[in-house]
């Protein structure tokens, strides 16, 4: 009998103490370095990168939303015309739980954990937690919340084959991550193995988020973008000289220190060409008139124009959306025919970039997604 009532009273202790992440399945290292444990079952999972939707897409083409209870805002407010689509095409998109805002700080762990989800996918630089944010972290843990960190954004080209691995074997979805994985890796082994044997090492200045801010020039650090760059057989200009990851280069160092090649991104869009002119328009639905008539006038700004690069005709655009993209590999495609026309001739980018969207994505991707000048 008192054997009994111990068991009973040690039952309830556990029974009111808080749960911990669920201990069911195989440990894996997310994309952070931190061990986690595969919970049994993942049917609820909250998103800290709204466009981590275009992942999901990528292993269940059907209904990639059907486990998705909340996310972050940054989604609509950044890709307006692609989040618009997939509304379109997934109604219940617009019924999805916000969890906060753009901001890494709007964040709402309180109704993270309303939500009851499985697991909450994080991104290694997107709009909601980092793994800086410890205490959140914690938080999530101790409410029986897996947390999972991917990186298709600092390392690009290493970590998007992991991140897609990593979500397929969350999501009970490896067959459909190894498929991808194999073309991925396909596709960039169309650059890479080239480049290897490549000397000539073009200067690539790249301008980031052309006319977001007014002043020149913000640019890319080390990695992301310039990770691309460095894949495609160029040298990033600003590497060495900003510290982390994004900085400004002054137009004077730029005069005296001229890049081969001048590499604008892209964050206008059609609905905004209007009221933002200053900004290059490229993305979905974007004509091939209008990219090329943003581009120029961005370029016809005092200082750029009177570069070396734009002068002669070495100046290009690039959908600034790649660098948030499990598909970063069709930029590298289309930063090697730029820099090396000449060894990569036969590479066909948009036919690269049409098999993955038609493959992997729910929806199609039509528009403009780069271009040059002149």
């Amino acid at each position: 009998m008192i054997r009994h009532l111990l068991l009973v009273l040690a039952m309830a202790v556990a029974l009111s103490l808080p749960p911990g992440p669920a201990q069911a399945g195989p440990k894996v290292v997310d994309l952070s370095g931190r061990t986690i444990t595969v919970p049994d079952k993942i049917e609820r999972l909250i998103l800290g990168e709204g466009r981590a939707v275009i992942a999901l897409g990528i292993l269940d083409r059907a209904d990639p939303l059907a486990r998705v209870v909340g996310t972050m805002g940054d989604f609509p407010l950044l890709d307006p015309i692609g989040h618009a689509k997939w509304l379109k095409r997934f109604p219940q998109l617009g019924e999805i739980a916000a969890i906060g805002k753009v901001a890494a700080d709007s964040f709402s762990v309180e109704r993270s954990i309303a939500l009851k989800p499985d697991l909450a996918l994080f991104s290694m630089a997107g709009h909601g937690p980092a793994p800086k944010d410890v205490e959140i972290i914690k938080q999530l843990e101790a409410a029986g919340i897996t947390v999972a960190f991917v990186d298709f954004f600092f390392d690009p080209l290493v970590n998007t084959p992991k991140s897609m691995e990593l979500l397929g074997t969350l999501l009970g979805r490896q067959a459909e991550a190894a498929e991808f994985n194999a073309v991925y890796g396909r596709e960039l082994a169309k650059v890479t193995d080239r480049v290897a044997a490549l000397k000539d090492r073009p200067l690539v200045f790249i301008e980031n988020r052309v006319g977001l801010q007014a002043e020149c020039c913000a640019s890319i650090g080390n990695g992301i973008l310039g990770t691309m760059v460095a894949a495609a057989g160029g040298r990033n200009l600003a590497s060495g000289l900003i510290p982390g990851y994004a900085g400004t280069i002054s137009l004077e160092y730029l005069m005296t220190h001229q890049p081969d090649i001048y590499l604008g991104t892209a964050v206008g869009n059609i609905d905004s060409a209007a009221k933002a002119p200053e900004r290059i328009v490229l993305g979905h639905d974007t004509p091939v008139e209008l990219a090329k008539s943003s581009f120029a006038r961005a370029l016809a700004r005092p200082g750029i124009g009177q570069l070396q690069a734009v002068r002669q005709g070495r100046a290009y655009a690039l959908w600034h959306h790649f660098v948030h993209s499990p598909f970063n590999v069709v930029a590298v495609q289309v930063l090697a025919q730029w820099i090396h026309p000449e060894h990569f001739a036969d590479l066909d980018p948009a036919a690269t970039l049409r098999e993955l969207t038609t493959r992997f994505q729910p929806l199609p991707l039509d528009g403009v997604f780069w271009t040059q000048y002149p």
